[in-house]
C-alpha cells in the first residue's frame, strides 16, 4: 500500500519533508491540501468525460435522423436500378443526382430545384429518384433531411420504397416481380404485374430491371 507521502501531488510533497520540524499539524494541514487537490483534479476529469460523452452522443443522434436506412449491398443495387429505370444512373457517378426531368443538370444540392421542365410531358421532377417537389417536402420533412445531396436523396428513396410496402420484400429476395409491381405507383419507369408502366409512361421490363439489378448487386458484393 502506497503512504500519504506517495499520494500527495509533487508540487507537495517538498513542503511535506521542509515540515518535519513544523509540527503535526502543519503536516495535517498539508495532507489535506494534497486530497483537496487531488479530489478537485479528479471532478474535473468527471466533467470533461461526461461533456465528451453528451457530446459524441448528440453526435450520434443527429446522424441517425438525417440517416436512419442502413445502405446494404442489396439496397444499393436497389438505388442504382431506381436510377437506371429513370434515366439518371449515368453510369454510376453522382451526376444523376443533379439532373432535371428532360436531361438537364442543376448545380445547387441545398435544396430542391422545383424547376418545372417541358417535355414530352411536363414535370418539376429532379434528382437521382425524379422526385417531384411535393413529394420530396413531405419525405424530407418526416427525415428531417436538410439538403437535397446524394446521401439525402438516397434515404428519401429507402423511405419511398418502405412505404410502398417493398423494402422488407427486397431485403429478403432481391428485385423480385412484387417488389416491382408495389414501386411501379412511385416510379412510373417500374411495370406492374401486367408489364405496363402505373401511369402510362415508356417503361422498362421485369426482365431488364432484374438483370441489372443481379448484375450491380454482384459487383457491390465483389468491392468494385
Amino acid at each position: 500500500m502506497l503512504s500519504s507521502f506517495n499520494k500527495l501531488p509533487l508540487a507537495v510533497l517538498p513542503a511535506v519533508r521542509q515540515a518535519s520540524g513544523v509540527g503535526v499539524l502543519s503536516v495535517g494541514l498539508l495532507l489535506g491540501l494534497g486530497h483537496s487537490l487531488h479530489a478537485e483534479r479528479s471532478s474535473e476529469r468527471v466533467e470533461q468525460a461526461e461533456e465528451v460523452a453528451s457530446a459524441l452522443q448528440q453526435d450520434v443522434k443527429t446522424d441517425h435522423k438525417a440517416t436512419p436506412y442502413s445502405i446494404t449491398p442489396e439496397r444499393r443495387a436497389l438505388l442504382n436500378t431506381i436510377r437506371y429505370a429513370e434515366g439518371t444512373w449515368k453510369d454510376g457517378k453522382d451526376l444523376g443526382y443533379r439532373t432535371l426531368y428532360g436531361g438537364g443538370q442543376f448545380e445547387d444540392l441545398s435544396k430542391h430545384p422545383e424547376k418545372v421542365v417541358v417535355k414530352r410531358y411536363v414535370s418539376a421532377a429532379a434528382g437521382a429518384y425524379q422526385f417531384l417537389p411535393t413529394t420530396w417536402q413531405e419525405v424530407s420533412g418526416r427525415l428531417k433531411l436538410p439538403s437535397f445531396s446524394p446521401e439525402h436523396q438516397d434515404q428519401a428513396a429507402l423511405h419511398l420504397v418502405k412505404r410502398r410496402g417493398a423494402l422488407n420484400e427486397v431485403d429478403q429476395k432481391g428485385l423480385t416481380a412484387e417488389a416491382m409491381n408495389s414501386l411501379a405507383p412511385e416510379w412510373a419507369s417500374f411495370p406492374t404485374h401486367s408489364g405496363r408502366s402505373a401511369y402510362g409512361q415508356p417503361v422498362k421490363t421485369h426482365a431488364e430491371l432484374a438483370s441489372f439489378y443481379s448484375k450491380n448487386l454482384q459487383k457491390l458484393r465483389q468491392g468494385a
